[in-house]
């Protein structure tokens, strides 16, 4: 991963157009500075906060570090409502794993532009499949299982259209924030299929069989105010803008804190979606118990005894 660190912030085209390398180059000398963020307009998006973006070029995703710790991205197919195609995904991939492998990030953000999230799969790329060729090349399957190698939380941040495939994806998000006009669906049925990406399987275990039947059975929406009873969504905010940086603040908080104890929080929370009661306790004790081999139980129990504010070695 490039180094972030600056004391200014180059501007990124509403093509998605990274940094020149003689830009990058002259940033790679202020290593040791501390780092600044400012603000841009994003397509369809109301002054996002960011930081500089990666090396990696990437041509549906808009990648940037917008505080310290925080990865952002940002889908970015404008002309298509931001409609997930095998391309995208494969580019969300990549750059989830480079921010899983970047040891300066804690959390990372996904979110997309004011008018979609994600507007569903791209049509065009599945309508002439036929049965030999979804099954026999497992399609969709890079999709459904996207987050699962993912150990550093992932807060979705949903503006607008989050449907079929677009609801998946924000599902696979470990917590979920809505804008005031965000709109959730699983409209597949409409098409002659069904969800294909774990929307079923999310969906039910978020707000319960009667209501996930209801949904994906007849097709309609969402909407973000049922989305929060429901209990769907973490939070509604009143404004697109409140409700990706109320993302970004949330995953900076969490990146404050010990590594190896969010990872391990992740997990056991997790666990809990597969394992009865009796055996999740049991498992969440064994995670506990591990923790106090890490230096990081050290350093945060001694900081609190000392009233001290911890340095985690995130060891």
């Amino acid at each position: 991963m490039a180094s972030r660190t600056t004391t200014a912030t180059p501007k990124l085209t509403t093509s998605g157009s990274m940094i020149t390398p003689d830009d990058y180059n002259k940033f790679r000398a202020f290593r040791s500075a501390p780092r600044v963020v400012s603000q841009f307009r994003s397509i369809g998006l109301p002054r996002l906060v960011r930081g500089i973006a990666t090396e990696r070029s990437y041509e549906h995703l808009l990648v940037s570090v917008p505080k310290p710790g925080v990865g952002l991205l940002q889908l970015n197919r404008p002309k298509a409502l931001n409609a997930l195609c095998t391309p995208l995904i494969l580019e969300i991939n990549q750059a989830l794993r480079d921010f899983q492998n970047d040891k300066s990030i804690g959390a990372i953000v996904l979110t997309g532009s004011e008018r979609a999230f994600a507007a569903g799969a791209d049509i065009k790329e599945m309508k002439d499949l036929s049965f030999s060729d979804a099954y026999g090349n497992d399609f969709i399957e890079s999709w459904s299982d996207l987050v699962t190698f993912l150990k550093k939380p992932l807060i979705t941040a949903v503006n607008g259209y989050a449907l079929g495939g677009g609801c998946e994806l924000a599902m696979m998000g470990d917590i979920m924030y809505a804008g005031p006009k965000a709109t959730f669906g699983q409209p597949e049925i409409k098409l002659g299929v069904i969800p294909g990406a774990g929307g079923s399987q999310r969906l039910t275990k978020a707000i319960g069989k009667s209501r996930a039947m209801e949904v994906i059975l007849t097709g309609d929406n969402i909407t973000a105010q049922q989305a929060g009873e429901w209990g769907l969504v973490a939070k509604v905010f009143t404004s697109p803008e409140e409700c990706v940086n109320g993302a970004i603040a949330t995953a900076e908080k969490i990146a404050s804190y010990s590594q190896i104890a969010v990872k391990a929080a992740k997990e056991v929370v997790n666990k809990s979606q597969d394992l009865g009661i009796r055996e999740g306790v049991e498992y969440e004790r064994r995670v506990f118990h591990g923790l106090f081999g890490s230096e990081d139980q050290k350093i945060g129990m001694t900081a609190f005894a000392a009233k001290e504010k911890a340095q985690w070695t995130h060891k």
